[in-house]
């Protein structure tokens, strides 16, 4: 055997036995550290962002960007001020107080169902808190991140006492009034199919349109979350002349909502929505949150940042959440100066009452 085959095969078997060694066994994933590559690493799908720049841009602007609607009373709405109210608006608020201990350090931006996903991904807006459905579309193909549930919401009709309507299965080949760019097309589509129903849309880009249609008698009903209903009948010519109809046609979790791709943000957004939570719960108000600070329940102690670092785990500071809540209260607080039975609205708690007293808002506990 000569020299040079003598080494091609010394070198067959010193190749083999790298592979051994070093390559994942049968079954085991190749990854970017067993296999070096050429060349830029691939980067991740969907959006994406350095951890922490949100929080970082925020306090370098000095103030909270917050997308909400146009013009939602209870919701989000201005008045002749232009001073915005609401519990969408609120927890706009809280979460400006979470960052900055001040509760005034935000801007609002109103925006138009069509616009809001656009407002939010392009980054001119830092938080949306518009009555906005989670779904899992929107969670997932949109590149959005829900914090949680702020409000349990669910479709349903609004017509005219005079039709003699009062159930949503007299509207069989009724014409109906809504908006583009929600959920509501989808879920009208769903709710006469199953009922074998025919019907009309007569669909707007802007709320107001829609709603102004429905009053001049152009459509026999109009359809938004039910929770909207009675915010825009309202605003009628003649609210008391107007019947919301009983059926709740579908299941409309609303949430405020961030880019994905920002893990500290995402945090600071949803644990600012379980303080709240987490505050009514525990007996934390607005007015004793000062008392409360000096509890000896660890609980307690702990969402008021007398007791460990969880604040300083998402980049703020221990009482990150008594800011919170020295600003605008728990969330049934909330609830009830935006939304509740002794607003015009006077919308009972129902599922959005806590779950020891019958509804389903429920926090994951500060431990």
């Amino acid at each position: 055997m000569n020299n040079r085959l003598v080494a091609f095969l010394v070198g067959i078997v010193i190749g083999a036995a790298a592979l051994y060694f070093f390559l994942p066994g049968p079954g085991a994933p190749i990854t970017a550290a067993t296999v070096n590559t050429t060349g830029p690493a691939a980067k991740p799908a969907g959006p994406t962002a350095a951890a922490g720049s949100t929080l970082a841009t925020v306090r370098a602007r000095g103030y909270l960007q917050c997308g909400v609607s146009q013009g939602l009373p209870g919701f989000s709405n201005p008045n002749d001020k232009g001073e915005w109210s609401g519990i969408d608006v609120d927890f706009c608020k809280a979460v400006a107080a979470a960052v900055f201990g001040d509760a005034t350090k935000v801007k609002y931006r109103p925006l138009s169902a069509k616009d809001r996903f656009t407002a939010l991904q392009s980054g001119e807006i830092d938080l949306l808190s518009r009555n906005t459905t989670w779904s899992m579309s929107r969670d997932t193909s949109l590149g959005f991140d829900f914090a949680g549930v702020i409000y349990y919401d669910g479709q349903g009709f609004l017509v005219k006492k005079s039709t003699g309507i009062t159930s949503a299965a007299q509207l069989d080949g009724a014409t109906i009034c809504t908006q583009t760019g929600t959920t509501t097309e989808l879920n009208m589509a769903d709710y006469f199919r199953g009922q074998g129903m025919t019907y009309k849309v007569l669909a707007f880009e802007k709320n107001e349109e829609s709603l102004s249609a429905y009053d001049e008698g152009r459509c026999d009903a109009y359809t938004t979350d039910a929770s909207g209903l009675h915010a825009q009948k309202l605003i009628l010519k003649t609210p008391d002349e107007h019947l919301v109809l009983p059926e709740i046609i579908s299941k409309e979790p609303l949430g405020p909502l961030m880019r994905q791709g920002d893990a500290q943000w995402a945090d600071i957004v949803r644990w600012t929505l379980f303080a709240l939570i987490n505050a009514e719960d525990l007996g934390v108000t607005q007015g004793n949150v000062e008392l409360m600070r000096t509890s000896q329940s660890p609980d307690i102690r702990r969402l008021l940042g007398a007791e460990g670092a969880y604040g300083e785990a998402i980049g703020l500071k221990a009482e990150w959440a008594a800011d919170v809540i020295r600003a605008v209260g728990n969330y049934g607080e909330i609830y009830n100066r935006t939304v509740g039975p002794d607003t015009p609205l006077g919308i009972p708690r129902g599922l959005n009452a806590l779950w020891k007293n019958g509804g389903l808002m429920y926090a994951p506990p500060i431990r």
